[in-house]
């Protein structure tokens, strides 16, 4: 299963979205949380709620 590249939650089968940058990189997200906030150029280790622990 992919990993939010955001907050590192797991995805499960059939959710979540996928973005692939041109250079083929693909991004993977959770929820549109995590999309906006990627966006926005935050740090999610500076996020209480994305925190890796």
């Amino acid at each position: 299963m992919p990993k939010c590249s955001f907050c590192s939650k797991e995805i499960g089968i059939g959710r979540g979205k996928v973005l692939i940058k041109n250079s083929g990189k693909q991004i993977w997200f959770c929820s549109r949380k995590c999309e906006r906030s990627y966006e926005m150029g935050r740090d999610p280790r500076k996020l209480k709620w994305a925190s890796n622990k």
